[in-house]
């Protein structure tokens, strides 16, 4: 038995070893038993982790056959329907991976899969983060380096659509080059810089390459770990409930049962791509041919991460500005200016500021280490929800041709009622957010007051029937209650009724009211005695004894 507990020297040996030069031994202790809380929503963030080591595996195995060069050749590989065509080393490379390499098909394809649920998971991981305010102290570094991840993951994403060098992508390079020389002053010389002259160019391809393989990559890694290290000083947030507050962490040890629940989460990611490889066929480039600029197809559409740039783009008005008047010696077209660098800057700013903005406003300077229920920061909530109605309609109208096309209406009523949408749907998103905030707020305040429906009707003594109600269970009661108002900027003024110093001017005054429409309490929670310290007739709590209990 006493050999059967011993542990085996070719493990104590080397543990020993390092434990004696680097003290690994108290590290890993402290670390392994690091409590992760528990809760479906802080695995949106793994996607993205998870799709992203699957894209360094498979995009590794890409490097091996892709040429990165626009030199011409004539291919003369098993596709018969191209079969003594002219094109580029790099179309051919990636005709001979989807049909010659052993296995190639499926490695482009969960490559290029993986890489949509890398944005995607991205995307829907920081609307997590923002709906329940878990970028605000002390994670504002950390919500700025996911603003990074999301902007460089898109770059990432362009830069790899090109490389085929197929017609589609073409179509996309082609859009990206009327953008880079619209720019003022420096549009030439980027132009020049990307393409190595004229467009296309021929060093466009090779120099996407080393972006898409070495530099951007390089980066996301380098911030993937700031990320995860920072998260695990700072520890997790987690969301209100018995027993939690921002002192403590409830949950899970990191080993076993999070590496546990990791490990497995991450083989079921591995698998959903690898299936989405296997059975859904994603960007046949043997179908579009090979990029000619003077050739174009209907109904081209971009991956999904930059339907929204495209869907401006096709919804922007023909403006320009021709400086100089009649002799002009120079011309700004807004038309292409304006959308291309406005829905991004739009987005991406105001993720990057928001927390320090909200800073501001509410003058809340505490560290927070619970989570909010969306519910409960109902003006947050609606900014986020219009922030995604602008983003969804610039996104659909994207594809107005498909629409157009599909649903059998007038182009140009799509581009027309597009450029209202943009405008008014944020807004009517914002105001139904809000009041659907407010109305779960008295739904909770509701539960708390009064209890919950038991389906249990009973007959008072004068013959009126009512619905015997049940107090919340305790963690859902908890969950309830971990709700707290909005801070505000407190304004004090002195025995003259004069604010201080930062809050008499213009900037001051508009900071007070800001503070005090987007902060405060708009629902108190019930304290048993209904809806904001009324009663209410109907409600009758507990288990329903006697009929002396029930209040009317």
């Amino acid at each position: 038995m006493s050999e059967l507990k011993a542990t085996p020297k070719a493990i104590s040996g080397p543990s020993n070893f390092i434990d004696d030069r680097i003290g690994a031994g108290s590290f890993l202790k402290r670390n392994m038993r690091k409590i992760f809380p528990d809760h479906w929503s802080f695995l949106l963030g793994e996607i993205a982790l998870y799709s992203f080591i699957i894209l360094l595996l498979t995009g590794t195995f890409l490097t091996f056959w892709f040429q990165p060069s626009m030199g011409h050749v004539e291919y003369s590989g098993p596709y018969a329907p191209l079969q003594g065509v002219m094109m580029s080393e790099a179309y051919a490379s990636a005709l001979e991976l989807s049909f010659e390499v052993r296995g190639g098909l499926l490695m482009r394809q969960m490559h290029h899969w993986a890489a949509l649920l890398f944005v995607a998971g991205m995307m829907v991981h920081m609307l997590r983060v923002f709906f329940t305010g878990a970028y605000r102290k002390p994670r504002e570094l950390n919500w700025i380096i996911g603003v990074l991840l999301l902007t460089l993951a898109l770059a990432e994403g362009l830069t790899g659509y090109s490389l085929p060098d197929d017609l589609l992508s073409g179509a996309g390079l082609r859009i990206t080059e009327g953008v880079a020389i619209s720019l003022p002053l420096v549009g030439t010389y980027i132009t020049f810089f990307l393409f190595g002259g004229e467009y296309p160019g021929v060093d466009i391809i090779s120099r996407f390459y080393s972006l898409h393989i070495l530099l951007i990559p390089g980066i996301i890694l380098a911030l993937v770990s700031a990320h995860m290290v920072l998260m695990w000083v700072q520890k997790h947030t987690q969301m209100p409930g018995k027993g939690r507050d921002n002192k403590n962490v409830v949950g899970a040890p990191f080993y076993p049962a999070f590496m546990l629940k990791a490990g497995a989460y991450f083989l079921f990611t591995f698998a959903v791509i690898a299936g989405l490889g296997t059975f859904a066929q994603i960007n046949p480039i043997w179908i579009f041919g090979p990029y000619n600029p003077a050739d174009i197809s209907a109904g081209s559409q971009p991956d999904f991460y930059m339907g929204f740039l495209e869907g401006s783009l096709r919804l922007m008005v023909p403006w320009e500005i021709n400086l100089g008047g009649t002799n002009t010696w120079g011309t700004l077209p807004l038309s292409v200016i304006i959308p291309a660098l406005v829905p991004m800057g739009i987005i991406m700013t105001g993720l990057a500021l928001y927390p320090f903005l909200e800073q501001w406003i509410t003058g809340d300077r505490r560290e927070h280490h619970i989570a909010d229920r969306p519910r409960n920061n109902p003006h947050r909530t609606s900014i986020g929800m219009a922030a995604i109605a602008f983003y969804g309609v610039l996104w659909l109208l994207g594809a107005n041709d498909e629409l157009s096309w599909v649903f059998s209406i007038s182009l140009n009523w799509t581009t027309y009622i597009g450029r209202v949408a943009v405008f008014v749907l944020p807004v009517i998103a914002y105001i139904v957010t809000y009041r659907i905030c407010l109305g779960l707020q008295r739904s909770d305040a509701a539960i708390i007051g009064h209890g919950v429906e038991s389906g249990v009707i009973k007959r008072l003594p004068h013959g009126e029937f009512i619905e015997i109600h049940t107090p919340p269970a305790d963690d859902i009661e908890a969950h309830m209650r971990g709700k707290e108002a909005v801070p505000m900027v407190p304004v004090l003024v002195d025995s003259a009724g004069i604010p201080p110093k930062g809050m008499r001017g213009p900037i001051g005054k508009l900071r007070a009211r800001m503070s005090r429409a987007y902060g405060g309490e708009k629902i108190p929670m019930d304290d048993g005695h209904g809806h904001d310290g009324h009663g209410d007739d109907h409600a009758a709590i507990g288990a329903g004894g006697d009929d002396k209990s029930i209040t009317h």
